[in-house]
């Protein structure tokens, strides 16, 4: 199962997540908490990624799909 939530902040995307996650086992695939985890890293993805976010510019769709791609690929599914 695959779900994606779209709205502007404070819509309550983390709060359906959540119930969703519990609800069908899946895993939460957050991409500004991902970003977060990877600058927190010491790689060339993340060194490219935290340029962008030190910025407060979007970081591009591009480097995004390179950081959950294998998360994606999973028949688990995720939210």
């Amino acid at each position: 199962m695959r779900i994606v939530l779209l709205g502007p902040p404070g819509s309550g995307k983390g709060t359906q997540s959540a119930r969703l996650t519990k609800c069908f086992e899946i895993e939460h695939l957050a991409t500004g908490d991902m970003l977060r985890t990877e600058v927190s890293k010491t790689t060339e993805l993340s060194l490219v990624i935290k340029k962008y976010m030190d910025k407060g510019d979007l970081v591009p769709d591009h480097l995004i799909i390179d950081m959950i791609k294998d998360k994606v690929a999973k028949p688990a599914g995720f939210l």
